[in-house]
């Protein structure tokens, strides 16, 4: 039987597409007046919340604690752990410049795939702390860039990545696959596991006197700016979130590419596009960036998402609060409009 016959494919990726390309989401965001727009944003928030897997109700004490303190060049890091979830804790750090005035704005920075939180706060493999002017790999210690505009910051290790990955996985790898698996086993997603992490990690800079509670910005590249989307559209505390290499759509991205299975959750597809997301945000502030040669998330989705999303804003009444930028590059963290965007927002 060759792939073509009337009784259908054997490639199952032609029947995937085919259902892909015919699949119009229920949920999508429509124009209308506000009332109408904020009970949509009420509903989709509802059932997003469900395909994650449900988040936790019951917020446990975070028991968080400092674990180590260094002075550095312009700036103190605190390595900070603190308990998310009955039996799980979050590792980070935070990051203090000289000189920061009590009550600052502050911003949440998660980390994509690689090393992990090392990775966006200078830190070498060795352990050696790099310069500023010397980044390593593609999220060019975003984390420090934040310090570097005058930011408190709070970089989070994400579940599965760097000192978070399950005991025996290889240095430098992550377990997103193993974890990912057994949280949907459970009825649950990495995309949820993470975002409660996420919204764990804006109520520990919410204890910080150094931190503004109302003046938050959550930050991610990658992966983590997947996480940075998913928490801003359910969580309305963020007053900013910065998106790199991520906005898109999950047509041409994470369903046309090969990504991590950390990336999907039941049903998605079916109930909202990326760009809708952007619906959930609104009116508060959201920057997207992406490079002309990302090879996982591509271009002209990129612009096609960034145009719905300039609608939806416009809808909203808020077109100024969305932006976004393209930059000569491939898949890294870029941050010019980004940190100009920060400033004129928080």
């Amino acid at each position: 039987m060759t792939p073509n016959e009337p009784s259908g494919s054997l490639d199952p990726q032609v029947y995937a597409r085919r259902r892909i390309a015919h699949t119009a989401p229920e949920l999508a965001w429509e124009p209308g007046p506000a009332e109408a727009m904020q009970a949509w944003q009420r509903r989709v928030r509802e059932r997003l919340n469900g395909l994650l897997g449900g988040l936790p109700w019951e917020r446990v004490s975070l028991r968080s604690e400092v674990l180590e303190t260094r002075a550095l060049d312009g700036y103190r890091r605190e390595t900070v752990r603190f308990q998310t979830r009955p039996g799980m804790a979050a590792f980070g750090y935070f990051l203090v410049p000289d000189g920061c005035p009590p009550g600052s704005p502050a911003v949440l920075c998660l980390p994509g795939h690689g090393r992990g939180v090392d990775s966006i706060v200078g830190i070498a493999e060795d352990g050696s702390q790099r310069p500023l002017d010397r980044p390593d790999e593609y999220q060019a210690d975003f984390a420090l860039q934040c310090v570097a505009h005058g930011y408190p910051t709070f970089a989070l290790e994400q579940v599965s990545f760097g000192h978070r990955s399950a005991e025996g996985t290889k240095t430098g790898a992550s377990s997103c696959v193993r974890d990912s698996m057994a949280a949907l086993m459970l009825g649950e997603t990495m995309t949820g596991w993470r975002v409660w992490d996420a919204q764990r990690a804006l109520d520990y800079l919410e204890t910080r006197p150094e931190v503004d509670p109302e003046r938050l910005a959550v930050m991610g590249i990658s992966g983590g700016g997947l996480t940075t989307l998913f928490t801003a559209a359910l969580d309305t505390r963020p007053r900013v979130a910065v998106v790199s290499g991520y906005f898109n759509t999950f047509r041409d991205s994470v369903l046309a590419v090969d990504h991590c299975v950390d990336n999907y959750a039941p049903a998605l597809l079916a109930e909202v596009e990326m760009p809708d997301l952007a619906g959930l945000v609104a009116p508060r502030a959201l920057f997207a960036e992406s490079g002309t040669r990302d090879p996982i998330f591509p271009l002209a989705a990129f612009e096609h998402a960034v145009e719905r999303a300039r609608d939806i804003y416009a809808a909203f009444g808020a077109p100024d609060a969305f932006d976004a930028e393209v930059f000569d590059g491939d898949h890294r963290f870029h941050g010019a409009g980004a940190f100009r965007f920060l400033e004129a927002h928080m």
